[in-house]
């Protein structure tokens, strides 16, 4: 018999074994991975729990929030708050940084998130996601402030997702490659399925919205072209289109089994630089990718060595099985 492994043992190995992570830390990722318990059982009773449908209000970019959206955002605030491993969070449903009550003792880390990934597919029974990302607070900064949070990508100390599908999978790095835990409901907790996660370098899979294709730019239109061109075309082989909608469940399916995921910015609003958050999205599935062996980018550089300016910052995102990134990137002249 298999013995299994969880969560728990996993990040105490990490922590004592390998000397990969600080107690503090560990901690910090057990209380999120208990958040996404909650958060999964809110989901999982949809309509029995009366908590489908819009909230009748807006997150600070102007969406109109779902009433999970709000109900995930208070579970990962309420579930972090009081633990001592935190100075801050934020989230990209709320306007500014959250500073941890001064009635509970203030740590080291700062936690940003998407609380609630692919919400417009709740409604729909359609796999959603909850991203989070570590940093650690700069040394000698008195107080925190959302200045504290504005590091690049290449930062982070922890990254992850939980995925709530027909299983509840979480996946995280703390740099040491890519894990994937699934929910096992009947013990209770996270048991480890799998360990350094391998994307594979080529692939014929791309995920893009191709609702958008008279709004890209000619260099993510020659990639598609090229794809949809199939074996009669310059890649002589014939590629599938996947799009959930969900980043998380893209991303999730490229670490399964590779691919290439493309959120890329276009004229439909110029003066910004992509769609998806650089600190809640972008960031932590492109150090998801990279530790994978996957590749990401914003179709000029790496998007872990991107400085942040303000904490909802767009970007364009380009991510999965690195022969393809590259091979995009290459085509906005930048390789």
């Amino acid at each position: 018999m298999i013995k299994k492994i969880s969560l728990t043992r996993y990040l105490v190995e990490q922590q004592r074994v390998d000397g990969h992570i600080p107690g503090d830390l560990r901690l910090l990722l057990e209380v999120v991975a208990r958040s996404c318990k909650s958060i999964s059982q809110a989901v999982n009773k949809g309509d029995l729990g009366g908590i489908l449908g819009a909230a009748d209000t807006e997150n600070v970019q102007g969406e109109m929030q779902k009433q999970l959206d709000i109900i995930a955002n208070e579970v990962l605030i309420e579930a972090n708050e009081w633990g001592g491993h935190l100075a801050a969070m934020a989230s990209e449903e709320m306007d500014s940084i959250y500073v941890v009550p001064n009635r509970y003792p203030q740590g080291e880390y700062l936690l940003m998130f998407d609380p609630l990934d692919g919400s417009s597919n709740i409604d729909v029974n359609v796999s959603i996601g909850t991203i989070f990302s570590v940093l650690k607070k700069p040394e000698g900064s008195p107080g925190v402030s959302e200045a504290d949070f504005l590091q690049p990508g290449s930062q982070q100390v922890a990254a992850g997702y939980c995925v709530y599908g027909p299983q509840t999978t979480l996946v995280l790095t703390v740099g040491d490659g890519v894990a994937m835990f699934s929910l096992d409901r009947e013990q209770g907790s996270f048991v480890l399925i799998k360990e350094h996660v391998e994307i594979p370098l080529d692939t014929k899979e791309f995920a893009i919205n191709m609702s958008n294709m008279r709004h890209w730019d000619e260099p993510v239109k020659r990639y598609v072209d090229e794809c949809l061109a199939g074996k009669e075309g310059p890649r002589g082989k014939d590629f599938n289109m996947r799009w959930v909608a969900s980043m998380v469940a893209d991303v999730h399916r490229i670490l399964t089994r590779g691919g290439v995921f493309l959120y890329p910015w276009d004229k439909r609003e110029p003066q910004k630089a992509g769609k998806l958050r650089l600190m809640y999205e972008a960031n932590p599935m492109s150090w998801l990718v990279e530790q994978a062996g996957g590749a990401a980018t914003n179709g000029q550089q790496r998007i872990l060595d991107i400085k942040p300016t303000k904490l909802h910052e767009r970007v364009s995102v380009i991510l999965g099985s690195k022969n393809e990134v590259e091979r995009i990137t290459s085509y906005h002249g930048t390789l």
